[in-house]
């Protein structure tokens, strides 16, 4: 397949760009600098310069693409998410951005567009699993991702294919966020925010990335990609301790965003999230099957 990738270069692009290109399928992706021209270049895909916002632009570069997987984000690090401006770009690439995309996907006649979107807009479950089922409830500075996955359900109701997969939090090499959370926990911090038995379901860019593969394969719908096992907040901090030798002391981080309030919801809720409806639809399932095996990986820490 020709697959056009938006964001082939941010965290999870790096990774989805070589397992497309690896998968045997021909890909474009956006490049805004030649640095990066030359890195897609390097994983064999066909870098174009062109803006997410300009619909005529991306019509003419999509032309001829079989999919279009849109994975253009720009999430704040770790330190910024309780300022509401820190989501800004984020907020409009995820509305304004998805929009253009999808039109001009529909201009092009490309048959089929994956939409990244995220977990954490699912209300706070407590220890009870949630799935697709679950009505999402998106907190303060997340409330884009609802119109991102609205202009992929468009898409499919114009008789094309359009897939939502709702990640889980991210981590793996090249990720700002994973290099954070490394950094924290050296210094025996536990880098999670929220109570200690709240659930954190995570995926590694690898594995989203062969999710992404996948879901060239898949029926219309929105799908959760998440690990098999979601753990704790006190797991995951205590498997980041053992993954870089480091016992957690304190998490500061986590009593920190409590007192942040009605702000700190996107770092707090506990999501203990299925990725059932996924693996039966397309017999993917990730190779890490929780973050103590993942954040084990050499590559994830040692990048």
């Amino acid at each position: 397949m020709r697959v056009f990738v938006t964001g082939g270069t941010g965290a999870i692009g790096r990774f989805v760009v070589p397992a497309l290109h690896d998968a045997g399928h021909e890909v474009t992706a956006l490049a805004r600098s030649d640095v990066k021209a030359a890195w897609l270049e390097g994983q064999g895909a066909h870098p174009v310069e062109v803006s997410l916002f300009d619909v005529d632009a991306l019509t003419s570069a999509f032309v001829g693409h079989d999919a279009v997987a849109n994975l253009a984000t720009a999430i704040p690090r770790t330190k910024e998410a309780l300022k509401m401006s820190a989501w800004e770009a984020n907020n409009r690439i995820r509305t304004e951005g998805s929009a253009a995309v999808v039109d001009a996907a529909l201009a092009a006649g490309v048959p089929r567009l994956i939409q990244e979107s995220i977990c954490f807009t699912y209300p706070d479950g407590g220890d009870r699993w949630l799935d697709e089922r679950d009505p999402i409830d998106p907190p303060p500075g997340t409330d884009a991702v609802a119109v991102a996955e609205a202009n992929a359900n468009r898409f499919t109701d114009a008789g094309r294919i359009g897939i939502v997969l709702r990640f889980g939090s991210f981590y793996g090499a090249g990720s700002a966020h994973t290099d954070e959370f490394i950094s924290l926990a050296r210094h025996h911090i536990g880098p999670v925010a929220g109570r200690p038995q709240a659930y954190l379901s995570s995926i590694h860019l690898a594995d989203a990335a062969a999710a992404v593969v996948a879901a060239l394969d898949t029926p219309a719908g929105i799908y959760n990609v998440v690990d098999d096992e979601p753990l704790t907040n006190k797991e995951y901090e205590k498997a980041l301790g053992v993954a870089v030798g480091k016992r957690p002391w304190i998490s500061f981080p986590g009593r920190l965003a409590a007192l942040a309030g009605n702000k700190a919801k996107v770092l707090t809720r506990s999501h203990r999230v299925r990725n059932a409806k996924f693996k039966e639809a397309t017999g993917w399932s990730p190779r890490y099957r929780s973050a103590r095996e993942g954040w084990l990986a050499k590559e994830t820490v040692d990048a």
